[in-house]
């Protein structure tokens, strides 16, 4: 319904073959190139902002150019890096274009070693100078560094005074630029030694680069360099000398899976795009676990390696509800229990009237919770069919059976996403009303008076397109009651490990909590919670409290349910309106190995995420009150 963005997907190609050998093979050298491609295409739904790829060539001679980098800004941005990569061979010969040895030779991007981003910016900052790879240049081979992550760091300030006082110097105050600060420090230092080393060997000239390449541990580097990192990350990057690397973060909030057979080694965000692009059953892709690092070295040597120890294993639970594409087998399966889940409190919320209601989905991540629902709900509909028909004894009348045996659940294609209207209208109430009409509705589709509607999304955050658009135009058919379910739990806290929702203004439920205390005199509490989070501001993060879980400790989550239904319902509205979310054990049963639920449950799994939700609180407090 409401569009979070993400930050961000990754894809990595390390061919272990000579080019020839594809050439060969697959009738083109570019068969790294393309399945490049694919593993981004498959990953469009997490980054639409901007696309970048690098390039390396190993064994280029002294004086050609090795490392290539391309990137654009847009929803076309994969497109273009492609297409500009493309234009490259253009005006080549059919010889040319099929001669490996040539490309390897003379062309660019014509390398074995390949990585891609898609960028969602979930800080605001945007521009091409944001778009990764980063590239950080040097004459030495092996000092070269392309970086790309899918991450946010939370102790971003810490990190940038404690590098400045060695003295380097980023080139933005941005989380990137400082990681590849920091790794390429590192490098330089992993560099020098073996320089030494390899001087007191008595190597000279490319002796010495040789050496350097064939003994160069990114393990040392990565240790060194990310051990303060605090946030959820992925961190992908590439050597000119052709090393390559893939660091999860300890806490596994970031997800990353990985490929190798005797062509090829890959690593993608999410598993099924590596199934699709390299026709591989999931029981063959391994996922990159906490703390660890995928290392290939220039000659394509695959390990892996722990650096960092693994803390409370806490993966990204929005992974599952709503980011990652629900073509994996187990995401499907979760999100399919996520509506099941459901049913008991959709049937409480209906009286359990399932002949007067119709079950729709809000388009088109909700849907396969919807299915899910769906089951749940023919299930019980069938445990009811069986105690009717038991009630009728033994010698039940035709008419009898086919009146109980002809119920069914009533689902309908009701709400439509239609096209994406731009909002280029500066005034407000034109505006407002042009997002009125970002859904559809299919008239017709239920009984006016008479039925209740039940609609299922993924997430309601903000809430503003339930107020601005959804509940206005389902209303417009009449339904007796409106049902609005969410197949996740009420999300009351920031993220700040890639999810673009950082400020407490944004959370609806925030806002219902805050209401139901002024009415109910209880300013007090948001005045405790408030001095309380600004007397440990001073505190080191590893101290700090989540103080603003008592703005929602004196209420059950159906009290700030029926709030938020006050604070969204359109004035006019005919149909009574209810919103049903997701217990918190719900999710937990559906996806039990993704337990990170911060947003939820206040529950951050690492110091940065609350010492920035305890900014983001006095911040709020601050410009709303006078205290």
């Amino acid at each position: 319904m409401e569009q979070l963005k993400h930050e961000c997907g990754v894809a990595m190609i390390r061919l272990l073959k000579p080019l020839e050998y594809y050439e060969e093979k697959y009738g083109t050298w570019m068969y790294g190139l393309n399945k490049l491609y694919l593993l981004m295409e498959k990953q469009h739904n997490r980054g639409q902002e901007g696309a970048g790829l690098a390039c390396v060539k190993l064994e280029a001679n002294p004086g050609e150019e090795y490392m290539f980098r391309e990137r654009a800004l847009g929803s076309g941005a994969i497109t273009e890096i492609f297409g500009t990569v493309q234009s490259n061979f253009k005006d080549l010969t059919k010889e040319q274009l099929h001669d490996a040895g040539y490309a390897k030779r003379v062309l660019p991007f014509a390398g074995e070693v390949y990585m891609g981003h898609l960028r969602y910016s979930t800080t605001g900052k945007s521009g091409l100078s944001y778009v990764h790879p980063f590239l950080r240049r040097n004459n030495w081979r092996a000092k070269n560094l392309a970086l790309c992550g899918n991450f946010n760091l939370t102790n971003v300030d810490e990190i940038f005074a404690r590098i400045t006082a060695i003295g380097q110097h980023p080139r933005k105050y941005a989380d990137t630029y400082i990681m590849l600060e920091q790794v390429g420090h590192r490098l330089d230092r992993e560099v020098e030694r073996l320089f030494n080393l390899a001087e007191a060997e008595g190597l000279t000239g490319m002796g010495i680069t040789h050496y350097i390449e064939d003994h160069i541990d990114l393990a040392n580097v990565l240790r060194t360099s990310s051990k303060e990192w605090d946030g959820g990350y992925v961190m992908c990057g590439l050597t000119g000398s052709g090393e390559t690397f893939a660091v999860r973060d300890p806490w596994g909030i970031r997800p990353a899976f990985w490929y190798q057979d005797d062509e090829i080694a890959v690593l993608a965000s999410e598993r099924p795009v590596i199934q699709t692009a390299l026709n591989v059953s999931a029981d063959r892709i391994r996922e990159l676990q906490p703390g660890q690092a995928l290392l290939i070295n220039k000659a394509g040597k695959l390990r892996t390696v722990q650096i960092n120890k693994p803390r409370e294993v806490k993966p990204c639970s929005f992974e599952r509800i709503y980011f990652s594409r629900g073509s994996d087998m187990d995401i499907y399966k979760e999100r399919k229990l996520l509506g099941e889940k459901l049913v008991p409190n959709i049937l409480k919320a209906i009286d359990k009237d399932i002949d007067h209601t119709v079950f729709s989905f809000i388009p088109n991540t909700a849907e396969v919770a919807f299915y899910g629902m769906l089951q749940g709900l023919d299930d019980y509909l069938n445990e009811e069919k069986v105690r009717q028909i038991a009630a009728l004894g033994h010698n039940p009348s035709h008419d009898e059976l086919e009146r109980i045996l002809s119920r069914r659940i009533r689902s309908e294609k009701v709400a439509i996403k239609d096209i994406k209207l731009r909002t280029f209208i500066a005034e407000g109430n034109s505006r407002n009303d042009l997002a009125a009409h970002v859904y559809d509705i299919t008239y017709g589709s239920l009984v006016p008076g008479t039925d209740n509607l039940v609609i299922i999304d993924d997430s309601i955050v903000r809430g503003t397109t339930l107020k601005q658009s959804i509940i206005g135009i389902l209303d417009r058919l009449g339904p007796k009651k409106i049902v609005i379910v969410s197949s996740s739990p009420q999300v009351r806290y920031p993220d700040y490990y890639g999810i673009d929702m950082a400020k407490m203004s944004e959370f609806i439920a925030f806002k219902a909590a805050i209401e139901l205390l002024k009415e109910r005199e209880m300013r007090d509490v948001i005045e405790s919670a408030y001095r309380k989070s600004k007397e440990q501001v001073s505190l080191p993060k590893e101290q700090m409290v989540n103080y603003v879980k008592e703005i929602y400790a004196p209420f059950t989550d159906e009290e700030i349910s029926a709030k938020m239904v006050e604070l969204l319902t359109p004035k006019g509205t005919k149909a009574q309106v209810q919103i049903v979310y997701q217990p918190l054990e719900g999710l937990h049963e559906a996806c039990p190995r993704h337990r990170g639920n911060w947003y939820f449950s206040g529950d951050y799994p690492t110091p940065g995420g609350v010492k920035l939700l305890n900014m983001a609180f006095i911040n709020y407090i601050e410009q709303v009150y006078q205290f």
